[in-house]
């Protein structure tokens, strides 16, 4: 698994991956009032396909929803199958 550097980009809804400053992943996401979030879109550099950065980016997305009280909607097929897998471990956060 690569390990990156996750950053929350709230002015961009989008929390991303970056390795040696560049940009290798990117999940956006849509904002629902002051305690709901959309994830619409996860997108991993070819380059680091199979390396499990799309997973610390839906981890991160969910650490930031239980840190600030918040409920996530997964509606990117990517995000959606890791809280599929993810079940209970994810549920508190699911809305």
């Amino acid at each position: 698994m690569a390990t990156l550097t996750i950053v929350h980009e709230p002015a961009n809804h989008r929390f991303v991956a970056v390795d040696a400053g560049k940009v290798a992943a990117e999940m956006t996401y849509s904002p629902l009032g002051d305690d709901r979030f959309i994830i619409d879109h996860t997108d991993v550099d070819a380059a680091y396909g199979g390396q499990g950065v799309g997973y610390q980016l839906v981890d991160a997305a969910v650490a930031h929803a239980r840190t600030n009280g918040m409920k996530i909607l997964p509606l990117c097929p990517f995000a959606a199958s890791v809280f599929k897998k993810k079940g209970e471990e994810y549920a508190d956060v699911r809305f």
